[in-house]
């Protein structure tokens, strides 16, 4: 029964994967998500059923549009997918309680994002208002304990971002600022402090990758969205064993 529920918690990601696409592309347009349907950027072909199956298609057609011939990114797969593993890898690391919700919803915030910050490198406010609102009743359901280090999250999250933004005369967009403060709700102020530290590290080697490969250059403007959503959804799913670890270097333990 379990392996059911995970195989249909990959198919129901990989299908809100392709609306995620939709949304992180459109939403920063200022764009309908309802109309008009999707179709090739290129020739303007409206894509049928059969081409909008999540990852199926793009494999099939071999990444390119049936119409035209013109490539089809694969940003389009590689979100799909991605969301079908993380959905059906959530309840494994949250285990079955009302947790699992919140898990999955801050999972589909950052797909929204990691599409929006890779493609246009802006976090819409749009985006970031709807889901504080579904997090607030979701904490209000199910709180931290205590049920205000939602609250110390929020500020301590929000602050250091902004206080970073300050000190680096804008070497911190306004998007991750308020994406922090978001997170900090969601995670409390211990966990979303270790995410902000991994984020950096994570995208500190990104960026220097990217810069040995040739494929970016110094001081030129990068994502961080991608880097916040690795370094977030590890301190969210192993934070406490990571400050546990941590702790026992100096003799203490998280709750201990």
């Amino acid at each position: 029964m379990i392996i059911l529920f995970i195989f249909f918690l990959a198919l129901f990601g990989l299908t809100l994967g392709s609306f995620y696409n939709v949304v992180g592309l459109r939403i920063p347009n200022n764009q309908s998500i309802v109309a008009p349907r999707s179709a090739c950027p290129r020739c303007k072909h409206t894509l049928t059923a059969v081409e909008l199956i999540p990852v199926v298609s793009y494999v099939i057609q071999r990444g390119k549009c049936r119409s035209c011939g013109a490539r089809i990114t694969p940003l389009y797969p590689f979100v799909e997918l991605l969301t079908g593993v993380l959905f059906a890898v959530a309840p494994l690391l949250v285990g079955w309680s009302f947790e699992l919700l919140i898990a999955l919803t801050l999972i589909s915030l950052f797909m929204i994002i990691f599409v929006s910050d890779l493609t246009y490198m802006l976090i819409p406010d749009k985006i970031l208002l709807f889901f504080l609102g579904v997090f607030i009743v979701e904490r209000v359901i199910y709180p931290l304990n205590p049920w205000y280090d939602s609250l110390i999250g929020a500020f301590v999250g929000f602050t250091l971002l902004l206080f970073i933004a300050y000190v680096s005369k804008g070497g911190m967009g306004g998007g991750d600022i308020k994406l922090f403060g978001l997170l900090g709700l969601v995670l409390g102020w211990k966990t979303v402090l270790l995410s902000f530290f991994l984020s950096t590290f994570i995208g500190v080697i990104i960026g220097a990758s990217f810069m040995l490969a040739g494929k970016h250059k110094k001081r030129e403007p990068m994502p961080f969205g991608p880097s916040i959503m690795i370094g977030t959804l590890i301190a969210y799913f192993f934070g406490e064993q990571l400050l546990n670890w941590y702790l026992s270097l100096i003799g203490y333990t998280v709750g201990g």
